[in-house]
Parts: C-alpha cells; sequence; structure tokens
C-alpha cells in the first residue's frame, strides 16, 4: 500500500539537502545551487536527454555513475553549461566543490545544471560561495525552490511503502516548465529512497518509469540538453536488498517510484510556461500500449490542440489531426471523443464524426483547471495517459525574453 508523506527528497532515512545563493546569475537574488546528501553511500542510476547535444555536467554525471554509486546530487540554474566555454572542466570543478563541502569522493557527486545555453558558468562564484550552504533533514522545500527557472511552484513529492516487512519512503524534487517534451521529459529531477536496491535494478527501474511518466509529458515540443532523472537509494530502511525485478518487494518499489514520477510529470505539465491549465489525455480501446502512447502523445504535444484548450474551444477535429500523423495505424472511424473535467463530461465525436453537443456546457467544461480529452479506439484493451497544457500569450513572452 503506498500513502502519500511529507519530506519530499528528505523523506527517506539519512537524506539532508540545503541551497545557497552563489551568484551565478547576478540579475537573480534567489538562491540558485541545491545540494541532496545521504550520511551513506548508495546505489545510484539516472537516466538522461535523447538530445544529440547533451550539457557537461551529464557528460560528468555519466562518468561518475559508471560503477552504480554515488552519495550526493549539486544542482545548479541559472546557467545550463551546455555548449559552453570550459564545460566540462566547470563540471567537474562543480562535482569537486560539492565532494570538498561533504567530505566525499567527487567521483560519487551526480552534476546537474539548468539556465541559459552556451554561456560559461561562472564557477567561480559557486566554488566561493557553496561553503556557505547549509544541510537540514527539512532542506527539500530549499533545494526545490532553488532549482526553479522559469518554474512558477517548487515540485515535490513523498511516498511510503513496505518492502522486506521494514516502513520504507520514496520521495523527489524536480524542475520543469519549459523545454519539456518527450523523450526524457525535459527537466531535472533527483529522487532518493531508503529502500535497499541494487544499482541495476535502479536503473532499469527508472527507466521504466520514467518512460510512463516524464517521458508522457509534453509543454512545447523541445527537448533540452541538460535533462537528467537520478535516484539515490541508501538502504537505510533495513530491507534485505531487491536484486531481482521479481516478487512482491520489487513490485512495491516499481510502484512506489511511478506513483513520485507520474505525480511530478503532472505537476511539471501544469507548470507548463505561460499554462493556465493542465491537458490530460486518455487513449483507451487500443490494441497495443505503443499506439496507446503514440496517439496519447500526438494529441498532447500538438501546438492546435493546444491553442483550443486555451480557448477552451472545443474543437475536436484538431484532436483527430494529431492523431491522423501520429504513425499509429487506427480507423478514424472508430474513434470516440469527449472532454471531461470537474464541470462534467461531454462526447464531441462519436466513430469519427460530429455529434450535437451544447457549446456553451463545452465551454464550461474546457475553462477548468484541470481538462482531459477522452479518447476511445474500440480496438483493444489498451489504455495510456499522456499529460501537456494549453498554449498561451505568456509562453511566447517567457522565452521571447529568457535570456535576459
Amino acid at each position: 500500500m503506498i500513502h502519500e508523506t511529507e519530506g519530499g527528497v528528505c523523506a527517506a532515512r539519512g537524506f539532508q539537502a540545503g541551497a545557497v545563493r552563489c551568484g551565478i546569475k547576478a540579475s537573480s537574488e534567489k538562491d540558485d545551487t541545491a545540494v541532496i546528501w545521504s550520511e551513506v553511500p548508495c546505489a545510484a542510476a539516472a537516466v538522461y536527454t535523447r538530445n544529440r547535444v547533451q550539457a557537461a555536467p551529464i557528460q560528468v554525471t555519466k562518468a561518475h555513475l559508471a560503477d552504480g554509486r554515488a552519495q550526493a546530487v549539486i544542482i545548479n540554474s541559472g546557467n545550463a553549461n551546455a555548449c559552453a566555454p570550459d564545460g566540462p572542466e566547470n563540471a567537474k570543478r562543480e562535482g569537486k566543490a560539492c565532494a570538498s563541502l561533504l567530505g566525499i569522493d567527487e567521483n560519487d557527486v551526480i552534476v546537474c545544471s539548468t539556465g541559459v545555453i552556451g554561456q560559461r558558468l561562472n564557477i567561480e562564484a559557486l566554488e566561493e560561495n557553496l561553503p556557505k550552504l547549509t544541510l537540514s533533514p527539512e532542506g527539500s522545500g530549499l533545494a526545490a525552490a532553488a532549482i526553479m527557472t522559469t518554474d512558477t511552484v517548487p515540485k515535490t513529492m513523498a511516498v511510503e511503502f513496505t518492502a522486506g516487512g521494514r516502513l520504507c519512503r520514496l520521495g523527489g524534487i524536480c524542475k520543469g516548465s519549459g523545454m519539456i517534451h518527450p523523450n526524457m521529459g525535459t527537466m531535472l529531477c533527483a529522487l532518493t529512497t531508503d529502500c535497499a536496491v541494487s544499482s541495476s535494478v535502479l536503473q532499469e527501474a527508472l527507466r521504466k518509469k520514467t518512460a510512463v511518466s516524464f517521458n508522457r509529458v509534453s509543454v512545447d515540443g523541445d527537448t533540452s540538453t541538460n535533462d537528467t532523472c537520478c535516484i539515490l537509494a541508501n538502504g537505510m530502511a533495513g530491507n534485505e536488498e531487491i536484486t531481482s525485478m521479481e516478487g512482491a518487494d520489487y513490485e512495491a518499489f516499481a510502484e512506489a517510484l511511478e506513483t513520485v514520477c507520474v505525480a511530478l510529470a503532472k505537476r511539471i505539465a501544469a507548470d507548463g510556461e505561460g499554462a493556465g491549465r493542465l491537458v490530460t489525455c486518455t487513449v483507451s480501446g487500443a490494441a497495443d500500449e505503443e499506439k496507446a502512447e503514440r496517439l496519447a502523445k500526438a494529441v498532447c504535444s500538438s501546438s492546435l490542440v493546444k491553442a483550443a484548450m486555451f480557448g477552451a474551444d472545443a474543437n475536436w477535429g484538431r484532436i483527430l489531426c494529431a492523431m491522423g500523423y501520429s504513425g499509429a495505424e487506427f480507423d478514424p472511424e472508430q474513434v470516440d471523443v469527449s472532454f471531461s473535467s470537474q464541470a462534467g463530461e461531454l462526447c464531441v465525436c462519436r466513430d469519427g464524426r460530429a455529434v450535437d453537443f451544447d457549446e456553451e456546457q463545452a465551454k464550461e467544461i474546457l475553462s477548468q483547471p484541470e481538462v482531459t480529452i477522452l479518447i476511445s479506439l474500440m480496438e483493444g484493451e489498451a489504455s495510456v495517459t499522456a499529460w501537456g497544457c494549453d498554449l498561451t500569450y505568456e509562453y511566447v513572452r517567457i522565452n521571447g525574453d529568457y535570456r535576459t
């Protein structure tokens, strides 16, 4: 049984976090660097952006995680350290500065950065000010706020579950608002657990659960250069180490991981740059999950669908259009489409054709903070949900002056 709990990335035993303003972006007065630390070394894993242009911190982190072990994560905002002068060297220096602060091996530090691409990271400011950072078991909120860029709210989640007869916790923080698109669901995310899990199982479980959570989010169709989702497992819950992707203990851990990842993914979608509402798309009745996922992603990624959601316009033709170019095979004449929200549910298309519906009722349904597009294919049992948001004028304003 999974229960939501407090504490975010510090919910699990033995984890602390903190944040400090290093002045990486001179114009910003907020904390810009976060550190997450475990009292003991951890099994660790990560997945990354599939963008061919990958930031220097990803290169460094991949090298540090080659042995499947880590003990800390450092994340800076304000500068992506991507396509930047001295990128790899500065990423290494960032990891070394974190290791020095914590008294651990620099190879046990996961390094992440987010912010403007193509500008040199002010590593000297980070090295000078990082020693001022204070860690705390209550530091998750500070860390979640420090890693924000265009996000409007911190994103955090934690749950409790049982494995091997021991109470375990799994929590995380993430940032993401723009440059969000499937193929690693563009963001930075740090997850922690006190459940004992081998690094090989962690890696495969993380790959599987990001595929059904962060990889099903789209805000704007852009995939970033820095996306990283990492997880640390320190084993301090005292359960027997999970070394196989079978059995009740693994299933409990996997369910907890998916619960946290899906919750954070939805919060990213809801906080899309300039977004006014969270848009959920569920495709059911598909012949297989791959087809359902391809269709749901296409609908959530469509700029025209997003624009219709912004205008609370029940333009279901844009949904079928997006389905049609998704690359998935389906019969357009066996598609039903409905809109749903806290204001009710309304069918707008049956068997690929228009049905009479009340436009005012449709507008009321589509004007709510959370709207669901329900698509039925009537060809099988598979169902997949993806998440997105509306496309607003504010998105253009934010990205028109992002660097300044």
